[in-house]
């Protein structure tokens, strides 16, 4: 399970490893606010569809072989963010990383259960959301930590650095052996959702939702914060922006150590509130030109962002039955990712029209609606019923 984990770090670290470079991309190539969250959400885009396609493919190919290719794609993104000259390149990188992270994702959490006893489902869910979020958190920290201390080809050598701990994840994965037995090598490969009936009630409206929301309150902060700090702030410490990132994912992962509270429903609930005033800290932040106010913004939304990231995930993996487990945690992960998209998209737009803040206000606004909505309707009795069924659940396998 530790080298699992450490090829699920390594490949988070890699996901969000480019964004304090972002400033430096806007300036050599001269792109708007819109097209660098453009340059954010091309990412998420070429994901999703990778992350469907990701366990049909593993059906016919195998589990760790379609691991693999997710991290060789990304490999081969990374080499193309250091050759690259053009803009247009930039936005192929994340392409083949959205592609390669897909892929990855899609066949990880499955992989990892294969590689671990069935009484230590739990904890390997919770020690994987923990790795994303902190690999998350870790990556634009270490870049622009880099950037900022070593004027040294500053679009290059960082992603230098990245390659050869990519290098390191592939030969983590190439050792492991291969439990999946490839069931079927003529079924069709195909994009599919398919999420049980006796769980359609609470996965949607409530599971994915959460997912979703947490991914678009963190993902306006990973797209926009060097540019949030550079033109709001007034600071042009590179390293600023990826020591919050880290604070905020790095942090949400550490908080996921917190036991209180265990039951996974009010665990969300509790989450997604704290999540919210963070940001809304953010918003006063920027208007009062105050970094200690946006350092404890920061630090709120990543306890809460970490407590119903973590919850969401662990109901997605124990609510269905075992067999239905990947297509679930599958389906998960797309409405999550698809949070980096739409909002952050959205955000851009709204940036033709009004200035950073107030369109991070406006977003903020929407945000605040849908999340008394979800907290409302987590009150619902057989939500709570499949919250408490769970941690009892999770009780008796620990004892086993």
């Amino acid at each position: 399970m530790k080298k699992m984990l450490w090829v699920i770090f390594i490949m988070a670290i890699g996901t969000t490893f480019p964004t304090p470079l972002f400033p430096i991309y806007q300036e050599q190539f001269h792109l708007s606010n819109l097209e660098i969250t453009l340059l954010f959400a091309v990412y998420a885009v070429f994901l999703l569809p990778s992350l469907l396609v990701a366990g049909q493919m593993a059906i016919v190919y195998g589990l760790k072989k379609i691991t693999m290719i997710g991290i060789i794609v990304s490999i081969i993104s990374i080499i193309l963010f250091i050759i690259g000259t053009h803009s247009w390149q930039l936005y192929l990188s994340r392409a083949l990383e959205g592609i390669g992270f897909g892929l990855f994702m899609g066949t990880v959490t499955t992989l990892l259960l294969k590689q671990t006893s069935k009484s230590m489902t739990s904890k390997a869910l919770t020690l994987s959301s923990m790795g994303i979020m902190v690999g998350f958190g870790f990556g634009p920290a270490i870049s622009g930590l880099i950037i900022q201390n070593f004027h040294f080809q500053q679009l290059r050598f960082p992603f230098v650095i990245l390659t050869l701990l990519l290098i390191s994840a592939a030969i983590s994965l190439g050792s492991l052996p291969d439990k999946h037995i490839v069931e079927n090598k003529k079924e069709q490969v195909r994009i599919k959702i398919s999420i049980p009936e006796n769980i359609l009630f609470v996965f949607w409206p409530f599971i994915a939702l959460t997912g979703f929301i947490v991914f678009s309150l963190n993902g306006i902060v990973i797209s926009l914060i060097p540019t949030f700090v550079k033109t709001v702030l007034h600071t042009s410490d590179l390293s600023v922006s990826g020591l919050l990132i880290l604070l905020l994912l790095g942090g949400g992962g550490l908080a996921q150590r917190i036991s209180w509270p265990q039951q996974p429903v009010i665990r969300v609930r509790i989450g997604i509130i704290l999540q919210l005033i963070g940001a809304w800290f953010m918003i006063i932040a920027g208007q009062t030109t105050n970094i200690v106010l946006l350092w404890l913004g920061i630090l709120i939304q990543a306890i809460g962002g970490g407590w119903a990231f973590q919850a969401s995930l662990q109901l997605a993996g124990i609510a269905p039955k075992p067999k239905e487990r990947p297509q679930v945690i599958s389906a998960y992960y797309f409405a999550s990712y698809s949070g980096f998209i739409f909002p952050t998209i959205g955000v851009g737009l709204l940036n033709l029209f009004f200035d950073l803040s107030q369109s991070l206000t406006i977003f903020n606004t929407v945000a605040t609606i849908i999340v008394i909505l979800l907290v409302g309707l987590s009150f619902k009795p057989s939500i709570l019923r499949l919250g408490y069924s769970n941690t009892r659940k999770e009780g008796k396998v620990s004892h086993e």
